[in-house]
């Protein structure tokens, strides 16, 4: 897949004049057999019409973590200070498809850190969750993904990620449970200590 620019929104490459991506007619036109097939008429219902070609750009913006050279590159600084305590970034909204069914599922996510020798920029840990969900994705994958890249890049004393989302999945169809929320975690190093867990969840509680 071709590399996108990490600076910049991929709808905003998509809708200034860089959308001829030679993926976007590909995906349309199996878009527009899926309607066709389930009896619409794409060139008749000026609902539909150029319905494909707005599906195939939404695709290739929110699947955008899956191109090439989108990995994200953490900003560190030395921990001159020999900071020791938690570092968390809380509440972090984001939005993700469901591997399973290809619909939606979104919520938020916490991420903390205790530094060792290095610390990061706190606007890269919204970042990092996007770069993760920006594919077709499992809550349980996402949550280790971002907790398992903190751990490589940092190498701090822990990391803990928690992760609650509603899932579409649930909500629109099998079940149909509007509202059930998922909660799913990774913990790494100091953060098995339960003394040190319970102080993420107190902090996560707080308001």
């Amino acid at each position: 897949m071709s590399p996108q620019n990490l600076t910049q929104d991929p709808s905003v490459a998509l809708e200034n004049g860089k959308g001829s991506d030679p993926r976007i007619p590909q995906i349309a036109g199996h878009v527009k057999e899926i309607i066709r097939i389930l009896g619409l008429c794409p060139d008749k219902d000026p609902n539909l019409v150029d319905t494909d070609i707005r599906v195939a750009k939404m695709y290739l913006e929110i699947f955008s973590g899956l191109d090439v050279g989108t990995r994200p590159k953490l900003t560190t600084f030395p921990n001159e200070e020999r900071y020791t305590a938690m570092v968390m970034e809380k509440e972090i909204p984001f939005y993700s498809m469901c591997a399973h069914h290809f619909v939606p599922f979104y919520g938020h996510g916490t991420i903390a850190y205790i530094p060792n020798e290095k610390i990061v920029g706190l606007s890269k840990l919204p970042r990092l969750l996007d770069f993760f969900a920006r594919r077709p994705q499992l809550q349980e994958r996402l949550t280790e993904q971002v907790a398992g890249f903190l751990e490589e890049e940092l190498k701090p004393q822990g990391v803990m990620v928690v992760v609650e989302a509603r899932h579409l999945c649930v909500e629109m169809r099998g079940v149909k449970k509007p509202g059930a929320v998922t909660v799913t975690s990774a913990i790494r190093g100091i953060f098995l200590q339960k003394a040190v867990r319970e102080e993420f969840l107190d902090l996560m509680r707080r308001h």
